[in-house]
C-alpha cells in the first residue's frame, strides 16, 4: 500500500502504534447489479472495496474520485454517500506491523469513463460479482463488514 507523505511522518513519531484515519470505500455498481472487487497487491486477505485513505486537504468525495482513477484507472460520477462506519472491523494490521483503525466514507458510484484495469502497484486483481456471488465471496473482514452494513450483503 501506497503510504503518503503525511502518514509517513507520522509513522517515523509513533512507530507501529494504532493510528485512527479517514478513509473512503467506493461501491461500485454496474448496469447488471454486479459489484466491483479488487484484490490488493500483496495481500491475501481476500476480495476488498476499492478505496484508501483521505490526503490532507482533500474531501472525502474528491479521496473517492482519486482512489478510483489511482488504483482502477477510471472516472467515477458523482459519488453518493452511504454511510460513515467504524469499529472493530474497520481495524488493520498490516504485513510490516503498522496497525490502523479506519473511520471509512462509503459511498455508491458509477463508472463514467474507463475501464477498470489494476494498477500493480495497490490493486493487482480486480472482477465483478453478483450479489448471489457476493454471498460464498473471498471477502476480506473489513469488506464484509462494510458490504453487511450498507445493505449489499446479507447477515
Amino acid at each position: 500500500m501506497a503510504i503518503s507523505p503525511h502518514l509517513a511522518r507520522l509513522r517515523a513519531v509513533i512507530g507501529h502504534e494504532l493510528i485512527q484515519l479517514p478513509s473512503v470505500a467506493v461501491i461500485v455498481v454496474d448496469d447488471d447489479g454486479r459489484l466491483l472487487l479488487v484484490r490488493h497487491t500483496g495481500n491475501q486477505n481476500g476480495w476488498a472495496v476499492p478505496g484508501g485513505a483521505v490526503d490532507i486537504g482533500e474531501s472525502a468525495a474528491e479521496a473517492a474520485v482519486r482512489e478510483m482513477r489511482e488504483e482502477i484507472g477510471v472516472q467515477i460520477g458523482q459519488p453518493r454517500l452511504l454511510d460513515v462506519l467504524g469499529g472493530a472491523d474497520y481495524e488493520v494490521t498490516y504485513a510490516n506491523g503498522d496497525r490502523v483503525a479506519y473511520v471509512p466514507a462509503v459511498y455508491e458510484a458509477g463508472i463514467v469513463d474507463g475501464a477498470p484495469v489494476p494498477d500493480q502497484e495497490e490493486v493487482s486483481e480486480l472482477d465483478w460479482f453478483t450479489p448471489l456471488q457476493l454471498q460464498s465471496a473471498d471477502l476480506n473482514r473489513f469488506s464484509r463488514a462494510l458490504l453487511r452494513a450498507t445493505g449489499h450483503l446479507a447477515s
